[in-house]
């Protein structure tokens, strides 16, 4: 990547014998916003404090526009951050809540006067700048927090969790305008979130962390469809997991045991005849239709059950369908599927390259 506006170099934090993050290099471009993903406890706040100078790595280096921020304090380093909890100061207005970072840089009142009109355009904020927090609805505290971490223009905005404290529907609306002030500010963000629908939504780059390490990093489209290794298969757009014993390994396609089933998957790296296998097949990859019709082209695997329930989502359906062996598979397909009712008897079929196989990790 040419000239990163941010360069994470081996970088290490240890809590006592927990390595929070555990030898992570990544870069962020110009224009990119980039997802921290990952569970509670994978190292992705630790990384982001790490950039922000809010903790001291042990080892590795902090590259903010090409210098080493590394041992520089927050307020050196030219950057925004937004808060999981707002932090708004309650004794203060709006106003006087977004220019503190300029007080604190003792910018000229006319400066700071210019900057808050900026801002409070641009998030849309005009006229309660007089407020004080307790007068603000959730989204509107939320946009002061973004506002405030905005009003100096800084090279770069990091944001812990912003969105986790809304509820659903604001929070798939400010989803969409996280997003625009990134386009239109045109500069890099870089976003936690445990939440891979939210990381899926805004972001155009993803690093997947898990146990403080990177286990992907990449296009969110090329992370969702190829994931590198079973963590990632597990937690980013997780479906079905088919755990059986690898019978016929095959050449690029093999044969799991699934309970009595005969499925055929992707030949896992380094896999062996016997090994247990955990295979990864996401909902939407799945073809559905009345028992009586043929397997979808170019589908090596069809199953026959019974369907248990249909969940309605919108534009789609899931599809819940009683396997003979005892298992249940999810089939996300358009709502109210032609000769496909409660109770009746279905057909899924799919590719084996639909899927991603991996060998299992020891119990």
């Amino acid at each position: 990547m040419a000239d990163p506006v941010l360069k994470i170099d081996a970088l290490e934090k240890a809590f006592g014998l927990v390595k929070a993050v555990d030898g992570v290099t990544l870069e962020v471009g110009a224009h990119d916003f980039f997802a921290l993903l990952g569970p509670s406890g994978s190292g992705k706040t630790t990384l982001l404090r790490s950039i922000a100078g809010l903790e001291a790595p042990d080892r590795g280096r902090v590259l903010i526009g090409g210098a080493d921020v590394t041992r520089q304090p927050p307020y050196a380093r030219n950057i925004g951050m937004v808060f999981q909890d707002f932090l708004l100061f309650p004794h203060k207005t709006v106003a006087e809540n977004i220019v503190f970072p300029l007080k604190m840089k003792r910018l000229g009142a006319a400066e700071q006067g210019e900057q808050l009109k900026w801002v409070l355009d641009f998030v849309r904020l005009q006229g309660v700048e007089d407020r004080f927090p307790h007068q603000l609805s959730g989204g509107q505290k939320q946009r002061v927090s973004l506002a405030r971490g905005l009003v100096a223009r800084p090279t770069l905005l990091l944001l812990d969790e912003p969105l986790a404290n809304l509820d659903r529907e604001l929070r798939k609306e400010m989803e969409v305008e996280v997003r625009r002030f990134q386009v239109e500010l045109g500069i890099p963000f870089v976003y936690v979130t445990h939440n891979q629908e939210e990381a899926l939504t805004m972001s155009d780059r993803i690093a997947v962390m898990n146990q403080g390490r990177i286990e992907q990093e990449g296009a969110k489209l090329a992370v969702y469809s190829d994931p590198a290794t079973r963590f990632v298969a597990s937690f980013v757009g997780a479906g079905n997991r088919l755990c059986g014993i690898l019978s016929e390994p095959g050449g690029k396609a093999a044969r799991i045991d699934w309970d009595g089933i005969a499925v055929a998957v992707p030949r896992p790296a380094a896999a062996n005849a016997g090994d247990r296998i955990e295979y990864f097949l996401k909902s939407e990859r799945i073809s559905i239709a009345p028992a009586s019709a043929p397997a979808a082209a170019g589908a090596e695997n069809r199953i026959e059950g019974t369907l248990r329930d249909v969940i309605f989502k919108g534009q789609y359906a899931d599809y819940l369908v009683d396997l003979a062996n005892g298992a249940e598979i999810v089939v996300s397909a358009a709502p109210e599927l032609a000769g496909v009712a409660r109770h009746g008897a279905v057909a899924i079929s799919w590719p084996a390259g639909a899927g991603h196989a991996f060998v299992a990790e020891a119990l």
